[in-house]
């Protein structure tokens, strides 16, 4: 008896737990490849964490090759998807380029940072969606501040403790949050410098942030962070940031060394340009039981998404037509997805996805935090205690939760390390200028 070949783009949320659930339901009946540029699954939650250095980057990442032993992994860079002749063409990093066949395939491609075409963005910019970018953001913070304490330079100074986050989503709140806590907790190593040298600026276009939180949540975030001294510009604009010179929509203009970009993401564009029907957002579009459909509702055959390259119905009152792109939802809707997969294979009917969101939660920094849960709204501790132990028990495998726990206990002893480590990104620096003498 032939087995299925089963094709998985991505190797996120989506992709390791579709993968997992079918290695788990239908083992003997499926062969598993899972294309994804990344050999690893990041867990975003833990990024903020990551960049602020309360959790080791490798213990954020879950490696695809140790969690699904059997399944075929491929690193490359997806580029076409060619459903009605069932390949998918992908790159690696050396330039080849592989031409994949399948019988089912899953799109879990997720998705990508939404940027504007703002002057000098794509060249000062950090994005924050990936766990380099998160060390990179802490090598960034923690050597301006060292080059700072070296300089009499005042205006110099001002532009290197300048830290401007773009977005007061759930990704820039916490990202900004974290890291000014971590400069703030490095300040016991730098004598030169205090609280006040530091500027650290949100900029949001909308006008409260946080807003999956509700009002309420999101002016308490404001009014928390601001008290920390720390500015929340609201229904304001990036308008340019050449070379470090930040304008914004509302007038004022100042220098700035870090620019760091969280406003929004939006489907892999990988999809745009394949054969399979997307809905009125650009994402695949889906039924309830995660299978892609065509204008009419139809199913299309041998192809299922899910995730936030999904455009999944919601079948839950009160909470939109569609399902919020979730980590919770991606990994619920992984699992169903990987179920469903396997009762078509037992010739079962299929079971539509149904879940009612748990809540929110997002950390503030060590010790701070909001989160709203079952109709219960929580501040500071009692958020942030939430908030750890909601993604210690979300995170995926046992080994990477035993990991950040003992990162966590061992903080509770030991200050955790400030230190940069920015000449890791240019390891070759070092030898260049010995062998020129």
């Amino acid at each position: 008896m032939s087995r299925t070949r089963i094709l998985i783009l991505g190797g996120g949320y989506v992709g390791l737990y579709t993968a997992l659930t079918l290695m788990r339901k239908a083992k003997d009946k499926v062969d598993i490849t899972v294309i994804d540029r990344r050999p690893y699954m990041t867990y975003a939650p833990f990024l903020p964490e990551v960049g602020a250095a309360s959790i080791a980057p490798r213990n954020a990442v879950v490696p695809l090759r140790r969690e699904l032993e059997g399944a075929r992994i491929l690193q490359g860079k997806i580029d076409s998807i060619n459903h009605a002749a069932r390949t998918v063409v992908a790159t690696t990093d050396l330039g080849e380029e592989l031409t994949v066949e399948y019988d089912e395939v899953v799109v879990a491609l997720g998705a990508v940072s939404r940027t504007l075409p703002i002057p000098g963005l794509a060249e000062v910019g950090i994005g924050f969606k990936y766990v380099e970018e998160a060390i990179a953001l802490r090598n960034r913070v923690l050597g301006r501040i060292a080059r700072a304490a070296t300089t009499d330079d005042k205006e110099l100074r001002r532009k290197l403790l300048t830290f401007v986050f773009v977005g007061g989503g759930f990704a820039g709140v916490e990202a900004f949050s974290e890291t000014e806590d971590m400069a703030k907790a490095s300040l016991r190593y730098y004598p030169e410098l205090s609280a006040d040298d530091f500027n650290f600026v949100m900029v949001e276009a909308a006008p409260r942030i946080l807003p999956e939180m509700g009002p309420e949540m999101g002016a308490y975030t404001v009014e928390e962070l601001e008290a920390r001294g720390m500015r929340v510009l609201l229904e304001t604009r990036l308008e340019s940031c050449v070379d470090g010179h930040v304008q914004l929509s509302n007038g004022e203009s100042f220098e700035a060394d870090t620019v760091v970009w969280t406003a929004g993401v939006k489907p892999s564009p990988v999809i745009q340009s394949s054969d399979l029907p997307l809905g009125p957002r650009g994402h695949v579009n889906t039924a309830a039981t995660l299978q892609v459909i065509d204008e009419h509702g139809v199913p299309i055959g041998n192809a299922w998404a899910a995730g936030d390259c999904a455009q999944v119905p919601n079948l839950v009152e009160d909470e939109g037509d569609w399902c919020a792109p979730s980590a919770q939802h991606a990994v619920r809707q992984a699992k169903h997805l990987g179920a469903n997969i396997a009762r078509r294979l037992d010739g079962r009917p299929l079971e539509q996805y149904k879940h009612k969101h748990l809540g929110v939660v997002a950390s503030l920094g060590l010790g701070k935090g909001v989160a709203t849960t079952m109709g219960f709204k929580l501040r500071g501790w009692p958020a942030w205690v939430m908030h750890r132990t909601y993604h210690l028990l979300a995170i995926p495998t046992f080994n990477r939760k035993a990991r950040v726990a003992l990162d966590w206990t061992a903080a509770a002893f030991f200050r955790r390390d400030l230190v940069s480590m920015g000449r890791i990104q240019d390891p070759r620096r070092a030898f260049e200028e010995a062998a020129r003498g």
